[in-house]
């Protein structure tokens, strides 16, 4: 994920601090010093750093702060303030026309990913109850226009394309198209270069004055660090852009990119990409974004993630079930599926307060074999074996093992899993430890005094 590699020094400035009762300005001076260095090794732009760290230590070292009790804490708040700042403040929402439909252009250079993050955008606004449209003007680079039919097919969004014609021309027609066919929102998938060149930005400011859009959103791969930068500036200066898609921000991007753009272009990261898959976009949230680069988590966006992708009634049936003891493999089955439409394991695990890269070094998260083994081995199962774990013998085991392709050791393991998982929620059921959960404190479980809290 994006900015590990700057989390973990400032969580390190930030750990120096709290070893202190008091500070002094020597000591805000040198968690500054360590800042500016993890800044510019996150490859942020010199000049947004020099005046971030100018900001910071102005609030700093004020009396307000020197003389708290808690001064590590309430720097912490400053940093957190003014990176949320830099990153735009609030979040930028994509202008709806009052006069349908909204006319998106989607810009940037060859290889950031126009293609799929405009189909992504579109997916995205279907789900909320628009009828985009996918716009081919892409005339130029080798299959261009089959792949925005594929992905365009993949979220349910219908593709426009005129063959390889003037793309002002297929712009113009999709927009009228879009009119008459009841579309709200028309995504242009312009052409991109290798780098910026006279002919590529020539050509997207006739396509601007052609169809006069609504948003011009610039394409930016998070991996490319300040290049992104210097490329956002020369596209603002061609077509005054209204705002940024920063994508592959699951990589292993340094961050520098996010907090520059904006302080350098002046124009806001209206949204982002964060894996290959199609509905793995999102809103880009500035406030959420700096408590996550601090190792403060982001609950909010991980309740949004669970909400868009967990089945609400499935959710009520199964407290039900576990209210009554009746919790078998197929359900365990579904909760395993709705977890993995979230997406990664890791981008869900950073979600979490308190949860840095230092602590899942090691833990591979992503490693997807051991979901896919215990997929496997549940749909090898009859639907009697799924509700009824207890009927399974040897023989039967042995079927299912060479069905899912294993060994039948990893179909214990699992039964072994599913039984202790049951014995929990009987626990849980138990009037007794009803009583005991409200006051915090489970017998047995190895904590002093025979608990533990809840």
């Amino acid at each position: 994920m994006a900015f590990e590699g700057l989390t973990e020094k400032l969580s390190n400035a930030f750990k120096k601090l709290r070893g202190k009762g008091r500070l002094t300005e020597a000591d805000v001076k040198e968690a500054m010093r360590e800042i500016r260095m993890a800044l510019l090794e996150a490859d942020v732009s010199y000049k947004v750093v020099k005046d971030f760290v100018a900001k910071v230590s102005e609030r700093a070292v004020g009396s307000d702060v020197l003389e708290s009790l808690t001064p590590a804490q309430m720097i912490v708040k400053i940093v957190n303030e003014e990176l949320t700042a830099l990153m735009g403040g609030e979040d930028a929402k994509l202008t709806i026309s009052s006069k349908p439909p909204t006319v998106i252009m989607m810009v940037g250079l060859q290889g950031a990913g126009k293609t799929t993050n405009a189909a992504k955008l579109a997916g995205f606004f279907r789900k909320q109850g628009k009828r985009p449209l996918l716009a081919a003007c892409d005339v130029y680079r080798p299959a261009a226009i089959e792949q925005l039919e594929v992905v365009g097919a993949q979220v349910e969004v219908p593709v426009f394309q005129m063959g390889q014609i003037d793309p002002v021309d297929i712009a113009k027609a999709a927009v009228e198209h879009a009119r008459t066919h009841g579309n709200d929102m028309v995504f242009l998938d312009t052409a991109g270069r290798l780098h910026i060149d006279e002919e590529l930005m020539a050509e997207l400011q006739n396509i601007k004055a052609a169809v006069s859009p609504n948003e011009i959103l610039l394409v930016v791969d998070a991996m490319i660090g300040q290049d992104a930068v210097n490329a956002a500036k020369a596209f603002d200066d061609a077509l005054d852009l209204t705002g940024v898609m920063l994508t592959k921000l699951d990589g292993d991007a340094r961050g520098g990119a996010a907090l520059s753009i904006k302080a350098v272009t002046g124009k806001p990261i209206k949204f982002v990409g964060q894996g290959e898959k199609l509905d793995q976009v999102d809103v880009f949230h500035p406030d959420r974004m700096a408590s996550r680069i601090l190792g403060m988590g982001d609950v909010l966006s991980l309740i949004e993630k669970a909400q868009q992708n967990l089945d609400l009634k499935k959710a009520q049936e199964l407290e039900q079930k576990l209210r009554k003891n009746r919790f078998t493999l197929a359900d365990f089955y579904d909760q395993l599926a709705q977890i993995k439409n979230m997406g990664s394991l890791s981008d869900i695990a950073g979600m979490l307060p308190g949860v840095d890269a230092k602590m899942l070094e090691g833990a591979n998260l992503d490693d997807n074999s051991a979901l896919t083994r215990t997929e496997a081995i549940i749909q090898s199962m009859t639907p009697k074996e799924r509700d009824d774990p207890s009927i399974l013998n040897n023989s039967r085991k042995k079927r299912i093992a060479a069905g899912a392709g294993v060994q039948v050791v990893d179909v214990n393991r699992l039964l072994k899993q599913f039984d202790a998982m049951r014995q929990m929620t009987r626990q849980m059921n138990n009037p007794r430890m009803k009583k005991l959960a409200r006051k915090g404190r489970f017998p047995g479980m190895g904590m002093p005094g025979g608990g533990f809290p809840f």
